[in-house]
């Protein structure tokens, strides 16, 4: 069977791996996501298209380096009313993103898209869609100075699996995918393709 190589520095998504009893290995494929993205949201690609995209650079990145392995590419993308919010760069940035979020939905893009022998050979991209509450100016400031920076790494300035579950009056979709992993999907091809037992 090919070694498993997970194709991200994402700590939630080994954690989600490891807590599954799936054995692989970690190398972060670098790749310039904001030119990326940039690009083909001037050529109006969706957000559904773009998460696909940059899920692909990564595992494709790897696979160069080990066409031997079955590399796994994961990215998550941000939608509100039609354009893509990026991971805030500062307190200040994470805390106007969450005013302009409140008392409305977002969706959440995740994709995952595997590699192998330098070829995709599975993909897919969940969907989540997130209502957030009508959060009051101070408790996004008291949120803010208690969460970051532990979340500056997230998309939307939050994490469902941390206090960030109590911004959200109502979530429609698979937790795994808020989490940026299409867990049970890929569970499924993996167990299908006879790489772990099932």
């Amino acid at each position: 069977m090919p070694a498993l190589i997970l194709a991200t520095a994402s700590e939630v998504r080994q954690s989600l791996l490891k807590q599954s009893g799936i054995r692989f290995k970690t190398q972060a494929a670098r790749i310039d996501e904001a030119a990326i993205k940039a690009a083909m949201l001037q050529e109006g690609a969706t957000p559904h298209d773009i998460a696909d995209a940059l899920a692909e650079y990564k595992a494709r990145k790897v696979s160069q380096k080990h066409a031997d392995a079955m590399v796994i590419g994961c990215d998550q993308v941000l939608e509100f009313r039609g354009k893509l919010l990026s991971k805030p760069k500062n307190v200040e940035a994470a805390i106007s993103q969450l005013i302009e979020l409140r008392g409305h939905s977002h969706k959440l893009h995740s994709a995952v898209v595997i590699y192998e022998n330098e070829q995709p050979v599975w993909r897919h991209v969940g969907q989540v869609r997130l209502e957030m509450r009508n959060l009051s100016d101070d408790y996004i400031a008291q949120y803010m100075s208690r969460n970051w920076p532990g979340i500056a790494d997230s998309v939307g300035a939050y994490k469902l699996e941390q206090e960030g579950v109590r911004l959200f009056s109502r979530v429609e979709g698979d937790y795994f995918t808020v989490l940026g992993l299409p867990l049970l999907e890929l569970i499924g091809y993996l167990t299908q393709r006879g790489v772990i037992e099932g």
